[in-house]
């Protein structure tokens, strides 16, 4: 079995009612922490999120608004690159092994929101908040530095490589 979560919030499919009505969760300095460390960050400052549950057509729906404050190495120099993410998700929580009904009965597409599945007995809406930041994160964030230290290391800019530049470059010489 998988270890618990860094940032585990369990939600009772039983107690869904308590938070059918907007909640918000916080994470601590110790769940930031293991945080930064699962997804190779230099600082995790904050990382909240407001939600409410709702139960329809057998899938548990999490709709809310997720806030983090963080910091990425620059793919390029390694220095911390600040981001703020402040984003609304929609999520769905989809027992694990069942089918659910596809078209018209579904008042969302999948396309709409992600799918997440579960035990049947307790989603944990924690994790799917973080793995939500995760994934709004900027993918290879670069420093203001970033292209000074690329051309000094001999790393040619998209321009600089493109077929097209070899072309310019022979008009260049006539």
């Amino acid at each position: 079995m998988n270890a618990a979560p860094e940032f585990s919030r369990p939600v009772r499919i039983d107690q869904l009612a308590r938070h059918a009505q907007p909640l918000t969760i916080t994470a601590d300095a110790a769940e930031r922490e293991a945080l930064a460390r699962r997804f190779h960050l230099l600082a995790l400052d904050r990382l909240e999120a407001d939600y409410a549950l709702s139960e329809e057509n057998g899938a548990i729906f999490a709709r809310g608004h997720a806030r983090a404050a963080l910091a990425q190495p620059c793919v390029a120099t390694g220095v911390a690159v600040p981001e703020t993410i402040d984003t609304d998700f929609l999520l769905r929580f989809v027992k694990e092994g069942t089918d659910l009904p596809e078209g018209d009965e579904l008042e969302l597409d999948a396309e709409d929101c992600d799918t997440i599945g579960f035990d049947g007995l307790v989603i944990d809406i924690g994790e799917a908040v973080a793995e939500t930041v995760a994934l709004a994160m900027t993918p290879y964030p670069r420093s203001p530095e970033a292209d000074g230290y690329l051309r000094e290391a001999g790393v040619l800019s998209e321009e600089q490589a493109s077929p097209f530049a070899a072309l310019l470059s022979l008009k260049d010489k006539k």
